[in-house]
């Protein structure tokens, strides 16, 4: 698998790059990573606000990047910041499986959208690109949404996630035995440091096995 971020997003955003990794993994229930999560739930509620939250410099820059784009951030926020926000207000994150919830802690952890993906419903290479008002897309829980003007992903068979919402076709279930992770950078800053805890979460509660770095190129 080769991905593409195509020119359409770096002519806009020249720093935008991602980090993006497969490997082995097995799904278990909540229960081996519930604590941590409690841990991140009580850390962000207490550390920041509502507006404390817009201020954070790495949601800053997504929120920027958006704005550069064409897109509304307030109206259609990154997935991050979602979820930053849904425990700021006290809220509990959900807990799905051992492998979406080290996704949602990873995202918490580099204040940057993370894509948590079945590689086998994945066809063939990935396209980053923009999102076109023609594009027919449906989020997980969220039923259609507007994904034009943010960076979406495609592959042989269309969009399948995008920095706002992922899609049900490639969603991690308990039969997913291989994932694709993204982390997507609107700057150039924590890129090992994001690499290495996304590593470390992934051996210690979800067994990860087999890690291979993926290519990023550009066109």
């Amino acid at each position: 698998m080769i991905i593409t971020i195509n020119k359409q997003i770096t002519d806009i955003i020249p720093t935008f790059n991602i980090i993006a990794m497969t490997m082995d993994v097995e799904v278990e229930d909540s229960k081996k990573i519930s604590e941590l999560i409690t841990i991140y739930e009580e850390k962000i509620k207490g550390e920041y606000s509502l507006e404390n939250v817009l201020n954070i410099p790495l949601i800053k820059e997504a929120r920027d990047g958006y704005k550069k784009m064409g897109k509304d951030p307030s109206r259609y926020r990154l997935a991050c910041e979602s979820l930053l926000r849904r425990l700021v207000k006290g809220n509990h994150l959900y807990q799905i499986n051992n492998v979406v919830d080290a996704g949602n802690i990873l995202s918490i952890e580099t204040k940057r959208a993370v894509a948590v993906l079945d590689y086998e419903k994945i066809k063939g290479n990935v396209m980053v690109r923009v999102g076109k008002d023609s594009d027919e897309y449906y989020g997980i829980g969220r039923g259609l949404l507007n994904i034009s003007n943010i960076p979406i992903y495609e592959d042989e068979i269309g969009p399948f996630g995008s920095t706002t919402s992922d899609t049900k076709r490639t969603m991690v279930t308990n039969n997913t035995k291989k994932i694709l992770l993204m982390i997507i950078c609107f700057g150039t800053s924590m890129y090992e440091e994001n690499k290495k805890f996304a590593i470390d979460i992934y051996q210690k509660y979800a067994q990860a096995k087999n890690i291979e770095d993926i290519k990023i190129t550009r066109k």
